[in-house]
């Protein structure tokens, strides 16, 4: 297991940095300072961001270093905290398995696909302000729902609770110009994996024309621990071919590969019911970061971008219960019986393995009711 970084308490005080290594966690502010780094300031905690914001040149002097280090903290001994304090967060929908299927769904008979899907990878803003680290209970948000053939709008909690298996992109440098494909990695600190958790009753009322709202804004989980970037340097792959003609600032047919060959794993109440192929995503985190910055748009240390739900052609490669239920249609087997959406007291646990060894750290959440 490569080291991956996060900020972690093992009683009183504030949160320091932390780097993990399998069932074990170097306490890297202790180390850092007792051998005289000169980086040492940057990792004081409580956040990763001073670290993140130092630069690609920091992170390999501070990768070199841990690879020498032992890390002595057993992990059962600590708490993790938000690793990063998150500046802004968007969401991509970059997986065309996955659009399809939610296009076949809700627009059956209708070209699955939007017009622009070929042309630009989708996304929208999400809510910086409710990502929470792993570990946290997720509470069923409330919000206005209404059925096809509802005659009116009514108000509660949501009936039609889901997850998105995602893969996140947590910035480092910031930069106040476009961000070309061949700069990802000066400005990418590392990698999370993400539920994107959503309220589809409430998504499908609300979401004409400006896009998803209340019905993902109450909750975005993210793991505790940040693989860096060239931790999988090594799991880099082509992306799927494209089908599409791409404008210039996203033309990568002559940029090295920036597809990652992930597969992710999504267990709900114990069953593992889904193993989606991160591979299969046809806009690449270079192409998101490209097209988030190309209208002026600026960076800042924390940002935190995703790619939207990672489904495979397959069924039991799908990374949502909306496409695995097909709408509701059908029900999924778990540990607690069958499953369309989630129910109260539900735990959904997210983990996923590069084809380089590496583990990405994981993602767990359980749905509390609402007012409990």
């Amino acid at each position: 297991m490569a080291e991956q970084y996060g900020a972690f308490t093992t009683g009183t005080g504030p949160p320091r940095i932390g780097v993990r290594t399998d069932d074990h966690v170097l306490d890297l502010t202790e180390a850092a300072h007792a051998q005289r780094r000169p980086y040492a300031h940057l990792v004081e905690g409580p956040t990763l961001n001073p670290l993140m914001a130092a630069g690609p040149e920091v992170w390999a002097q501070v990768r070199e270093d841990v690879g020498r280090w032992e890390p002595t903290i057993a992990l059962s001994d600590v708490t993790p905290h938000l690793p990063f304090e998150v500046a802004d967060y968007v969401d991509f929908y970059s997986s065309e398995n996955h659009a399809a299927n939610v296009g076949r769904i809700f627009r059956p008979g209708g070209d699955p696909l939007p017009p622009n899907w070929k042309h630009l990878p989708i996304g929208y803003h999400g809510r910086a302000g409710t990502v929470v680290v792993s570990g946290t209970d997720v509470v069923r948000p409330r919000g206005q729902r209404k059925a096809p053939d509802d005659p009116a709008p009514t108000f509660g909690p949501t009936r039609r609770l889901d997850i998105e298996a995602e893969v996140g992109f947590v910035v480092g440098v910031p930069a106040t110009r476009p961000v070309p494909l061949g700069d990802f990695d000066r400005h990418v600190f590392g990698v999370v994996l993400l539920n994107d958790w959503s309220a589809r009753d409430i998504q499908a009322w609300e979401y004409v024309p400006l896009g998803p709202f209340l019905g993902k804004s109450f909750a975005t989980s993210v793991s505790a621990w940040v693989t860096p970037l060239a931790a999988l340097d090594g799991a880099r792959t082509r992306p799927p071919a494209r089908t599409g003609p791409l404008l210039p600032y996203l033309d990568d047919t002559g940029t090295p590969p920036w597809g990652l060959d992930l597969t992710l794993e999504v267990e709900l109440n114990g069953t593992v019911v889904s193993r989606p192929p991160f591979a299969t995503m046809y806009w690449t985190p270079a192409q998101q970061l490209a097209h988030l910055t190309v209208n002026g748009a600026t960076l800042r240390t924390g940002d935190l971008f995703a790619s939207g739900t990672v489904s495979g052609p397959a069924k039991d490669e799908l990374g949502s219960l909306l496409e695995l239920s097909w709408g509701g249609r059908d029900e999924i087997a778990t540990g607690a019986g069958k499953r369309t959406f989630l129910e109260d007291g539900d735990e959904v646990v997210l983990r996923a393995t590069a084809t380089n060894g590496v583990r990405l750290g994981e993602v767990t959440g359980r749905i509390r009711p609402h007012g409990a």
